[in-house]
């Protein structure tokens, strides 16, 4: 691109007198002309906060990339964002992902920018991120946070998340000493970076590379690794390059794109949340992708990533690194890819690809030899979820892929949190618990409730899996026979609203299936009894984000944002 033709000049070259007050401001930050004159400015949105432990290392990482960004002639400054810590942010990061997506976009629209780095990677930062820079239109690149270290604690791997589940229900269980819960509090988290198991985080870094948005091998490196360091200036580098070449969002996200990122989704044995944050992000692209795209691959492409919570893999993503990333799993993947899409450093996928080696077949499976025969989710359908719902086949026990039991309806947490604690509750492993009220309004923002846990009861008699229904999500860390994303939720009238317990449930993965055994003249009966319940919100964020939210199945992005609800106010000459 054309010096003249940075978007930062509107705001830096003129000679009238905003562009002299804009000027006179940086020079106030102790900036030169020389610093910005006739170089692109690149913003770097930095989604660091004390509260992160994802992103402690990002404070060092920036500096990095500012490092690249000189070196190949631009003008680097930080944009720091709202930081959605997964594990500590309440109610549900969800509820704020569409607030940071918005800021990322606003900003990059508001000040003289012409490329951006997006610094994420703790689960839903790096959907946010992307969502908001593919609506700003700019040359973006995403930088991921990698995975922390392996868990260690008496001399045993852990996963986060993963383990903890598995961990908890010990405790609760009776079989794991105080000491030994100890020693797994302070062993299971040790470095900076996201979970190490293949949760949302790692997935969905991994479908940002997949997609063509990070450099290639970006997404597993680990967070506190020298090559986590080299990667940071690497991006500073090639996103100047990127401005130059006037290489933009829309021409990497195409609709191609994201089915090359659902493809490696399914080969990952995915976070179920993928599906949520693709569709919200295919749609922001202009590309049109829905449920049925995931459910398609999941028929196709066998998991091929052996890494917890998959199966009893021992595995993390240190592991995935070692046995050569992304790049060697795509090589094993190539049929189901299309290879001619481009990516961020100017060259497309099968080029990024070629030559990619795989260093240890166990960890990262040939086709020939998957961990699960198909893929990692599975969609079904039926009066209960008309517009669909969820479930992880590769990561539950197989007994439940085809089981009907008794409904145990739950309104809210605290009551079902209740029963879970009641060493008599009147519960076996074949009932059905269903949570409703959890959707995207009703949570609010669709927290991670979803593995509902076992109650005490059933674990203390061996119990470690039994079919459980919600309009909620689950980490991507979790694991079990938990269908989600129930659409429409019940919070809004949908099926789920009308289940009582002692109702019927059948579940059928391999249909595709799910059925509440109740008659349609039955259900009227009971909707035009139901009541609408109060909004969650009276004002603010909140109030909005309920007001106009899209369910899961749209991908929980707010109305409003859909490309196709018109035009931004646009660049700021108008202004």
């Amino acid at each position: 691109m054309p010096l003249e033709k940075l978007r930062s000049q509107r705001w830096l070259a003129r000679d009238d007198f905003r562009s002299f007050n804009h000027r006179s401001r940086i020079m106030q930050m102790g900036y030169d002309p020389q610093d910005w004159e006739g170089k692109p400015v690149i913003a770097i949105c930095n989604n660091w906060n004390d509260y992160n432990p994802c992103h402690q290392h990002f404070k060092q990482r920036v500096d990095e990339v500012k490092r690249g960004v000189l070196q190949a002639g631009g003008f680097p400054l930080e944009l720091p964002t709202v930081s959605l810590g997964e594990a500590i942010i309440k109610p549900s990061a969800l509820l704020y992902r569409n607030l940071l997506a918005m800021e990322v976009e606003e900003m990059i629209r508001a000040y003289p920018v012409d490329g951006v780095v997006l610094m994420g990677g703790c689960d839903k930062t790096t959907p946010a991120m992307l969502l908001g820079a593919t609506s700003a239109g700019i040359p973006a690149i995403f930088l991921p946070a990698g995975p922390m270290l392996r868990g260690m604690s008496r001399g045993q791997a852990l996963g986060s998340g993963s383990d903890a589940f598995k961990y908890w229900d010990e405790r609760r269980a009776g079989t794991i000493s105080e000491p030994q819960w100890q020693a797994i509090v302070g062993g299971i988290a040790r470095s900076a970076g996201t979970c190490m198991t293949m949760g949302t985080a790692s997935t969905m870094t991994s479908i940002a590379e997949a997609i063509g948005m990070t450099l290639p091998g970006a997404a597993s490196i680990p967070a506190v690794d020298a090559n986590h360091q080299r990667m940071a200036a690497q991006v500073g580098r090639r996103i100047v390059a990127m401005v130059h070449e006037d290489l933009r969002p829309a021409r990497i996200q195409t609709r191609e794109a994201f089915l090359n990122g659902i493809a490696v989704a399914m080969a990952l044995g995915c976070s179920t949340n993928a599906i949520i944050h693709v569709i919200a992000q295919a749609r922001r692209a202009g590309a049109d992708i829905s449920l049925a795209d995931f459910d398609r691959a999941s028929r196709e492409v066998p998991v091929l990533a052996n890494i917890r919570p998959n199966g009893s893999s021992p595995y993390l993503m240190e592991d995935f690194h070692y046995a050569g990333g992304l790049p060697a799993l795509m090589q094993q993947l190539k049929p189901f890819l299309r290879l001619d899409q481009l990516t961020v450093n100017g060259r497309t996928l099968g080029e990024n690809i070629e030559g990619a080696e795989c260093f240890d077949t166990e960890v990262i499976r040939p086709l020939a030899n998957p961990v699960y025969g198909e893929g990692a989710l599975a969609v079904l359908r039926g009066n209960l979820a008309p517009d669909g719902c969820v479930i992880k086949p590769s990561a539950m026990s197989a007994k439940f892929l085809q089981h009907s039991g008794p409904a145990l309806v739950f309104d809210d947490y605290p009551s079902l949190k209740k029963m879970l604690d009641d060493p008599e509750a009147e519960v076996t492993e074949d009932h059905v618990i269903v949570l409703r009220n959890a959707g995207p309004k009703g949570g609010p923002g669709m927290p991670e409730w979803g593995m509902i846990p076992l109650p005490v009861k059933l674990l203390k008699q061996g119990v470690r899996d039994m079919l459980r229904i919600s309009d909620a999500r689950m980490s991507g860390t979790s694991y079990g026979a938990c269908v989600l994303h129930v659409a429409p939720e019940a919070f809004v009238g949908g099926n789920l609203a009308l289940v009582r317990t002692g109702d019927v449930i059948a579940v059928d993965i391999p249909a595709r299936r799910i059925h509440l055994d109740v008659g349609d003249a039955e259900l009227e009966r009971r909707r035009a009894a139901w009541t609408a319940p109060a909004p969650r919100y009276q004002r603010g964020y909140g109030w909005m984000f309920t007001q106009h939210i899209l369910q899961a199945n749209e991908g929980c992005d707010m109305d409003f944002l859909r490309t196709e609800f018109g035009e931004s106010a646009g660049e700021p000459d108008i202004f």
